[in-house]
């Protein structure tokens, strides 16, 4: 009777559904409670064993477990209605981005081009059936990702609907659902930031030129050249384009003093296209003894990396100064020992490029041309100029344009930039590529502003 006063008063039952068995002495069994002097172990299990088989002994232990199970359970069901809620709004932003992208229309165009390549006189011009080619493929594109939009919304509910009529959480479909509806909704960003361009060369790659500039020393400003050559190639990388730094011309003490970035991929040049101009830093300099805030720039130049064939650009040769100096740097057989450099510069306006990358004259001099000639079309695009020769040389902007955006590292970290306003803390992201916010806030300005000029 002691024991199962002690028992009652100390523990409580857990009922579970073990079959019906007797509990058997051993011989070295731990007790939780004290037994009265009087009464020997072997009497007590023989009266134990008169309990029902399903109270066990309890302890803290089983009890917290319990608790932990109940609110592990909570927050499941917490993350199943959080997730519920993501499912339906990005079901709802798909459809409305279906609708208004036309997809109707698209598929109407899409049998109307497809029509025209099947025609036997379709090679008779090849200029204007590589153009519907081009059509073609970029309709197809089209239509496949706003259908991949709704088939990867329908996954998601699926694991929806499925939790719910099962009535228990599967956390591993959880996280599978998670993740589609955070993949599909930078999809979706980035196809309403495809929708703000159009520019004739938006479509295409983009080249990156990178120059130090101004400000402290030259091992600072090149160290500086230096930071936004890894932005840009760690943008690229995150993109999934092809990225390649085809040119770079190291520092004396540290940094580079300029570098060339070639990035291939669909819409590259739209979303760099607003990355040209003085990037501006503040920050204590690594190379100042004393420690002192000070401030570079570096220039960047972005250009659309166009084929020669797309190019039908005539430049006079009376209008192009072409120089040749040896290459800096470690490469082949040539390299600082051949004059393999070129630059070429057109007399109108003042713009120039240089290239080094390849082994020989001819093969930078070529290069060198085509890079000038984008660089041309994209000014007279700007100007509105139908032609290389209407192009205004003094309205092309000597060095680098403008100050577009402030790296500021000390007192305080901040990115800002000056045509948006957009602005962050997170510096550290910013110079590791995540230049996404930064991208959409400049184009959603530039296409204001083209809006504001119509009207």
């Amino acid at each position: 009777m002691i024991a199962m006063q002690i028992l009652h008063s100390s523990l409580r039952p857990i009922w579970c559904s073990a079959p019906h068995t007797s509990l058997k002495p051993r011989r070295n069994l731990p007790l939780n409670f004290p037994l009265s002097s009087s009464l020997s172990r072997h009497n007590f299990l023989s009266t134990s064993s008169r309990f029902p088989p399903y109270v066990l002994f309890a302890s803290p232990e089983s009890q917290l477990d319990m608790e932990v199970s109940t609110e592990t359970s909570k927050w499941a069901m917490q993350d199943f209605y959080t997730l519920r809620r993501d499912v339906e709004a990005t079901s709802e932003r798909a459809e409305e981005i279906r609708a208004s992208a036309g997809l109707q229309q698209l598929e109407e165009e899409l049998a109307d081009l497809e029509m025209k390549a099947a025609d036997s006189s379709f090679w008779d011009d090849r200029a204007k059936a590589q153009e519907t080619l081009l059509a073609l493929t970029d309709v197809k594109d089209k239509i496949k990702l706003l259908t991949d939009f709704k088939m990867q919304v329908e996954d998601a509910e699926t694991i929806v609907k499925l939790t719910e009529e099962i009535d228990s959480i599967d956390t591993g479909l959880l996280e599978e659902a998670a993740n589609i509806i955070k993949e599909l909704n930078k999809a979706l960003d980035r196809f309403e930031l495809t929708q703000l361009l159009s520019g004739p060369y938006d479509k295409e790659g983009a080249v990156i030129s990178i120059t130090a500039g101004a400000g402290g020393t030259d091992a600072q400003v090149q160290d500086w050249a230096d930071m936004l050559l890894r932005m840009y190639v760690r943008w690229g990388e995150k993109q999934q384009y092809k990225t390649r730094v085809v040119e770079k011309s190291m520092g004396e003490e540290a940094g580079i003093k300029s570098a060339t970035i070639e990035i291939e991929g669909r819409y590259a040049y739209g979303y760099l296209s607003g990355e040209k101009g003085t990037h501006r830093i503040v920050r204590q300099s690594p190379f100042n003894s004393k420690g002192l805030r000070q401030t570079s720039f570096t220039g960047v130049e972005v250009m659309p990396l166009l084929p020669e064939e797309s190019m039908d650009v005539e430049i006079p040769e009376e209008d192009l100064e072409i120089s040749f100096s040896r290459a800096g740097g470690s490469g082949g057989q040539n390299v600082n020992k051949v004059e393999t450099a070129v630059r070429i510069t057109h007399i109108p306006t003042g713009v120039a490029v240089r290239c080094t990358e390849e082994r020989s004259q001819l093969a930078n001099k070529i290069k060198a041309l085509s890079r000038l000639k984008a660089k041309l079309l994209v000014i007279a695009e700007e100007q509105r100029a139908s032609e290389i020769k209407q192009i205004r040389g003094d309205s092309v902007k000597a060095e680098w344009g403008q100050q577009i955006r402030n790296y500021v590292f000390h007192p305080y970290k901040l990115v800002k930039d000056t045509r948006t306003g957009y602005e962050t803390s997170d510096i550290t992201s910013v110079m590791d590529g995540e230049l996404e916010p930064f991208i959409k806030a400049y184009l959603k300005f530039k296409y204001s502003m083209t809006l504001s000029k119509q009207n």
